[in-house]
């Protein structure tokens, strides 16, 4: 390694000096997954074991291990060769990446094939781990381990569609219903039928007459799993203009779902506008995925479809995981996270909760328990932006919140916590701001959050984005004057601006005023 260079700070030095980076966390990690599919290969190596899992290193390769199987019996040894040689690169990745473990797990392609001991066993020679081989039921029970991980309290169907296998399991009160296995996976479906659509709505119809039976789902949510639905998901995303271009917990109206999916699966791929955001890969088979979700929504009959980019993959590592670690909140370790990586001060961000929590109540802002939750989360990450020049801390910080790999957190959540950050840096103003992330969240929503960054425009004023201020103070109202109560040694905490700002967040209350106090 080349020497430091003398002008480098004592930070960097360090940094330079081994693998440790200032900008992880620190944990049971890094850990990878080889999951190996009908369809794909691919290796994902997480920072760390925790509830709420962040992506280090994420690689696919289309090996296509389903293809041929439904005709032959047997993996075609092309697609072995190649499924062995991602193999072997990611086993690499993963020694490089310094991870503490390596799961492999294998799905329906291996498991099915007549030579799928002989390649698992080939796999484990490259890896020196045994292979997990998943049984159907496996398969949908980690599905569903991956919902209840990626969503808060999330009630209703998975499906989970690979190359060779339809999943679908109920979930609700946090736990895992029965599941059932169709032989309706992509690559299958598109052989049984030769490539028919006709033949495969028959074998789509017959095999899923009778799916609905036993998971009351009718009028909730299914969560829909895979690689082939993002991809539906992500044309349908791109033909109607949705300013957000985050996959997990996309949401369709079953009905616009419904009409979709027939239309996908009865054009051909490269008929269909914006067909190119789906990769060349996905687009074979996209018809015959949009079949399998038109049938499953006419069966199960739910109010919508949301998307999952969390599966089988992550079930496995929330399986892992403590039950007390199973019961905290995804978002908030997220925004806690993320304050004790990005923020001036990590317990200033945690301080600011009750103290705003206490204004709101103040102002008579009443909240349901899911707002309760996204101002707990704004508050953690209220000043992830402080680094950015003051000019455009408000625009990047609201891009990387609507944007960021939150997990639990619905898109109108995620345009909440964008906003109320964006008028905690820029004021209570919108002219910079899209009128379609506004468009995300309902009237009552936008005017929390704006009450949440008027909020924080004071906060930040009296602390200096520093700790052990905020709870010496308080905000209570008195008549039509929202007061700012201070002990007396920051009596000279007053100022024109606080003073202003007091008023702006007063009047968000019904107020007229602000005014600082000296009590005690």
């Amino acid at each position: 390694m080349k020497p430091i260079l003398p002008n480098r700070s004592y930070v960097a030095a360090n940094a330079l000096e081994g693998r440790e980076a200032p900008g992880r966390l620190k944990g049971m990690g890094p850990i990878a997954v080889i999951d190996i599919g009908s369809n794909s290969v691919r290796l994902v190596i997480y920072e760390r074991l925790s509830r709420s899992p962040t992506m280090l290193f994420n690689e696919k390769v289309m090996a296509g291990l389903g293809k041929g199987l439904a005709s032959t019996g047997k993996l075609r040894t092309d697609s072995v060769q190649q499924a062995l040689a991602a193999i072997r690169r990611f086993k690499f990745l993963s020694d490089q990446s310094g991870s503490v473990e390596l799961h492999i797990l294998a799905t329906a392609a291996s498991r099915d094939a007549a030579n799928g001991p002989e390649f698992l066993k080939a796999v484990e020679k490259i890896c020196g781990v045994k292979v997990t081989l998943l049984s159907g039921a496996d398969e949908a029970r980690l599905s569903a381990y991956g919902i209840l991980s990626g969503f808060h309290k999330p009630r209703g169907v998975v499906g989970d569609l690979g190359g060779g296998s339809l999943e679908l399991v109920q979930v609700a009160n946090g736990k895992v219903g029965q599941g059932r296995t169709f032989p309706l996976g992509g690559i299958r479906l598109e052989e049984a039928s030769e490539g028919s659509i006709r033949k495969a709505e028959k074998i789509v119809a017959e095999a899923l007459a009778d799916a609905g039976d036993g998971l009351d789902a009718k009028g909730s949510t299914f969560f829909a799993v895979g690689g082939t639905w993002r991809s539906f998901a992500r044309l349908h995303m791109f033909e109607i203009g949705y300013p957000l271009h985050v996959m997990h917990h996309y949401a369709i109206r079953a009905d616009e779902a419904l009409d979709f999916a027939r239309m996908v699966a009865r054009r051909a791929p490269e008929a269909l506008d914006q067909i190119d955001v789906v990769s060349k890969a996905r687009r074979e088979l996209l018809p015959f995925g949009a079949l399998v979700l038109e049938q499953v929504i006419r069966t199960v009959q739910p109010s919508q479809v949301v998307i999952s980019a969390l599966g089988v993959r992550e079930g496995h590592l929330y399986e892992l995981l403590s039950e007390e670690e199973m019961t905290q909140d995804p978002l908030i370790e997220a925004c806690a996270e993320l304050a004790y990586l990005r923020s001036r001060s990590p317990q200033h961000a945690e301080e600011l909760i009750p103290w705003v929590g206490h204004a709101f109540a103040e102002l008579g802002i009443d909240e349901t328990a899911e707002e309760e939750r996204l101002r707990i989360a704004g508050c953690l990450v209220s000043d992830i932006g402080w680094r950015a020049h003051p000019d455009y801390r408000g625009e990047q910080t609201l891009s990387i919140l609507a944007n960021a790999s939150f997990i639990g957190i619905d898109h109108p959540g995620r345009a909440y916590l964008a906003l109320a950050i964006y008028y905690r840096h820029v004021g209570l103003v919108d002219e910079a701001v899209s009128p379609r992330i506004r468009e995300l969240c309902s009237t009552r929503l936008k005017e929390r959050a704006r009450t949440l960054g008027a909020a924080l425009r004071v906060a930040y004023l009296v602390s200096a984005s520093m700790p052990g201020v905020i709870p010496r103070t308080q905000l209570v109202m008195d008549g039509d004057t929202l007061v700012l109560q201070v002990p007396p040694d920051l009596a000279d905490i007053v100022g024109e601006r606080l003073l202003k700002r007091l008023s702006s967040l007063a009047k968000i209350g019904g107020g007229r005023e602000g005014a600082i106090r000296v009590v005690g």
